[in-house]
């Protein structure tokens, strides 16, 4: 009972890491309907801005320009290379296309510059661990839930109450009509990117803190699990986005948590669990848990 309390608590932590980089996924696709494929890399560029600073701005510094960083990459890529395809359904779809390029050119110039190390980001919670009854968990765990959950919040909080989080609404759900009501459809795309951005930089935080071993060249790659999640959930659907990144991130711990008791699935089949996941409920339910049918003309 113990491991299963375990390896719930870590499935939590990581579903709310998850959810970071989902909700990214989700808030980028509502304002320009592009699936960013380079968030996993620009996701490792804010990991590597905070283990390379905070020697010298300390862990807060180091966090806080690497989430400006990311933030205004994110933005700039949007806004002055993806944004000249112009803004229509097909656009959208030689953006897409493109961040994978963008994606390829990012984690190449990491890559060569972490090559095999594994760069410790100075996080406060380092090794240290809590017991809650039976159950030791990493204080770096309960901190991802707990700061994930703020961040979250805040983030709905700002759909919810502010002139661009209607604007982003009014934009996701008619491009045109949209425009046509003065909503600044360049403006409200941008700062969407840029929150995206600014969201990965702290998933990439909770992703290299114990248990793991540190920031690695792969962990953006990891970070992609949350794409699965985002898919699961309905991509445009930020609720969604948390059930699915919960689901998952749930689904990867248990899986690790008894592999050898799913032996016959293969060893590392932990890796490929959040796909089986998405592949089994889109089997089911094709628009994702929350996602609704889509008008069509006849």
């Amino acid at each position: 009972m113990t491991g299963f309390l375990d390896n719930v608590l870590n499935g939590l932590a990581l579903g709310a890491v998850y959810a970071l980089v989902a909700l990214g996924f989700v808030v980028m696709f509502k304002a320009s309907g592009v699936l960013n494929f380079a968030h996993g890399s620009i996701l490792l560029l804010g990991g590597y801005l905070i283990a390379v600073l905070h020697d010298d701005l300390g862990f807060a510094g180091a966090l806080a320009v690497a989430v400006l960083t990311t933030a205004a990459l994110a933005g700039a890529l949007d806004r002055f290379l993806l944004q000249r395809a112009g803004q229509d359904a097909q656009a959208a779809h030689i953006q897409t296309i493109a961040t994978i390029g963008i994606d390829i050119l990012i984690f190449t110039d990491l890559a060569r510059r972490i090559g095999g190390d594994l760069l410790t980001l100075g996080d406060p919670w380092g090794d240290s661990v809590t017991e809650l009854g039976p159950v030791t968990v990493a204080d770096s765990r309960l901190a991802a839930i707990v700061v994930s959950t703020v961040v979250i919040g805040a983030v709905f909080a700002l759909f919810r109450f502010t002139s661009w989080g209607l604007s982003l609404r009014a934009a996701a759900e008619d491009l045109e009509a949209a425009a046509l009501m003065g909503v600044r459809l360049r403006r409200v795309r941008a700062l969407a990117w840029c929150l995206a951005g600014a969201l990965a930089a702290l998933a990439a935080v909770f992703l290299a803190a114990f248990p793991a071993p540190g920031l690695e060249r792969t962990t953006g790659q990891i970070a992609l699990h949350a794409f699965p999640a985002a898919i699961l959930g309905g991509l445009a659907s930020p609720v969604g986005a948390l059930a699915g990144s919960l689901l998952i991130g749930l689904t990867e711990a248990l899986v690790v948590g008894y592999e050898s008791d799913l032996h016959v699935l293969g060893d590392g089949f932990g890796e490929v669990a959040p796909y089986a996941v998405m592949l089994l409920v889109l089997l089911v339910r094709p628009t994702g848990l929350f996602g609704g049918k889509g008008a069509a003309r006849v």
